[in-house]
């Protein structure tokens, strides 16, 4: 059933707790039940403000591992807002006509997209490595390598050298962007589940807002620093990460699926005050619990849940239809126009702002973007996963649909770009308000605990694929040396954002105020989604926590 390690540690923590060497089987199996049972009443009777004061160390550690995401948010609005900046265009692109640069829409493509390479491929050993290795080696060994990597980025010399260390910098990005969602999903007690995993977009929304601030800083400088600056900034992050990364506890989670109960006991300790030690025995029996309970529900799991063979294990069974939760829940972002409203700096100058206005919008909706995910948290708190995310998307396509029929007056009426602008900062307002907080938490919430490191890194993958794909087109779609839709760009992403609100009526269930235990049975028993939120589950019944499998 599970490795010697897991047998041997798991025995010893019952051999401690109830003194018999020689306990049966069925008496352990009793035994973990009923703490888990004890430890599932109180993960749903503890109040979100008590968690705060019981967690404080669980919150801090789960932010410093967040905070990696700065720096791939930092760079994914700076390459983007550069295509924009007088001096960057000057270095890198091409003279369209006299004293007038412009970097040609291939190359803005491949510098768009060059990261996302990067980052593809590192989430594909993602799963396996951070499942091996575990969350710190894998962020220490990543930022050794992104300290290296931001040397080609700072001193490139041509833009096909600019284009390489995109691409390098987004091997370490590519953990970044994974690792701290994990993390925060699996040392947050329920209460701040959906907190900590939207604190994710609260660091993207942060590292945005810091490029946004150094783009502005920099705008009338003209010196090749105006541009290099910039990238060089992104070491300033990597000494403090890096130090609180190796004084961080593992996570208990992972402990526990290597078989180190003992070690888990010692995490759970250090993620809470002592307040609540009395108590950590149960909720570590919940943890061994939840994955003894999923690995019941493959069998032959000891091969099918090691190496590579746990991405196929994705695919199988009930994961089937958590992966595509995973997926499109977070591939909704780019499906509702992110790559065209949420990062707006070269539609604005292209229906005629300068570049002063442009960058002061700009800076306006990243510091918009830092206040409606802040402002996010508490809606999360009160209201369901599948409602906020569908009320989202509703509005976000609405929006785009109205900044594509604006485009025809506003190619005769100049003043008619301010509406456009206007619409743009509502789908943003809409945009981080829901989807883009909301689509962290569900995909940390819906995978298994054994395949949370997998199903994350498909769904971010899925997420990627569909960026890449969005930034080799939107350039084409809004460069006037190609098609130059302008504002009618938002009829292309009107069309994909409808088909994401169509899949989340249809396919998004609620996954607010249960715990991993409750969601392995649910998705289990193939609960239809309209029921996920209502579905009784009795703790106090032996069937309703322990499945039947046959």
């Amino acid at each position: 059933m599970s490795s010697m390690n897991e047998k041997i540690e798991v025995n010893h923590v019952e051999q401690e707790e109830d003194g018999n060497s020689q306990m049966s089987s069925t008496a352990r199996e009793n035994t973990i039940l009923h703490d888990a049972r004890k430890a599932t009443e109180e993960e749903h009777a503890l109040l979100a403000k008590q968690a705060l004061k019981d967690y404080k160390p669980a919150i801090f550690w789960s932010m410093v591992m967040s905070g990696t995401i700065l720096m791939e948010a930092y760079d994914s609005i700076l390459i983007l807002s550069l295509f924009a900046y007088p001096s960057f265009q000057k270095r890198y692109g091409k003279e369209i006509s006299p004293g007038s640069y412009q970097i040609t829409g291939p190359w803005q493509s491949a510098l768009g997209c060059g990261s996302s390479i990067g980052i593809i491929i590192a989430l594909a050993f993602n799963g396996v490595l951070v499942e091996k290795y575990g969350h710190r080696k894998i962020i220490i060994v990543s930022l050794f390598f992104m300290a290296a990597f931001i040397f080609v980025t700072v001193f490139a010399k041509n833009v096909e050298m600019l284009f390489v260390g995109q691409i390098l910098n987004g091997f370490p990005w590519g953990f970044f962007s994974v690792i701290g969602l994990i993390y925060a999903s699996e040392v947050a007690p329920l209460p701040l589940r959906g907190f900590l995993s939207a604190y994710v977009m609260m660091c993207w929304a942060t590292g945005q807002l810091i490029a946004a601030g150094v783009l502005k800083a920099m705008l009338n400088d003209t010196t090749q620093w105006a541009y290099r600056l910039p990238f060089a900034i992104q070491w300033v992050w990597i000494p403090p990460i890096f130090v609180l990364t190796l004084l961080s506890p593992d996570s208990p989670y992972w402990l526990v699926r290597k078989g180190r109960v003992e070690e888990a006991e010692k995490s759970l300790k250090r993620l809470s005050s002592k307040s609540i030690h009395p108590n950590i025995k149960r909720k570590l029996k919940l943890l061994i619990h939840t994955n003894e309970l999923e690995m019941k529900q493959a069998s032959e799991f000891d091969d099918r849940f090691k190496g590579w063979k746990s991405y196929v294990e994705c695919f199988k069974g009930p994961n089937r239809r958590r992966t595509e939760i995973a997926c499109m829940s977070i591939a909704g972002q780019v499906l509702g126009g992110n790559n065209f409203a949420y990062s707006p700096s070269y539609f604005f100058s292209q229906v005629g702002l300068n570049s002063t206005q442009t960058y002061n919008l700009n800076l306006g909706i990243t510091g918009l973007a830092w206040v409606g995910t802040f402002v996010s948290w508490f809606i999360a708190g009160k209201v369901g996963r599948r409602k906020i995310y569908i009320t989202g998307i509703f509005f976000m396509t609405l929006f785009l649909l109205l900044i594509g029929v604006l485009q025809t007056p506003a190619d005769n009426n100049p003043l008619v770009a301010w509406a456009q602008v206007g619409c743009t900062f509502a789908w943003v307002v809409s945009f981080v308000l829901t989807l883009a907080p909301l689509a962290y938490t569900i995909t940390s919430e819906v995978s298994s605990t054994r395949l949370r490191s997998q199903s994350i890194a498909i769904g971010r993958n899925a997420y990627n694929l569909c960026q890449l794909t969005a930034q080799v087109v939107e350039p084409y779609f809004i460069n006037p040396g190609n098609l130059g839709l302008k504002g009618r760009t938002g009829f292309i992403w009107f069309g994909t954002s409808f088909l994401t609100l169509i899949w989340a009526i249809f396919r998004l269930p609620e996954t607010k105020d249960r715990t991993y235990e409750e969601l392995d049975i649910l998705f289990e028993r193939k609960v239809p989604l309209t029921k996920f939120a209502s579905y009784k589950l009795d703790i106090n019944d032996e069937n309703e926590i322990v499945l039947e499998i046959k």
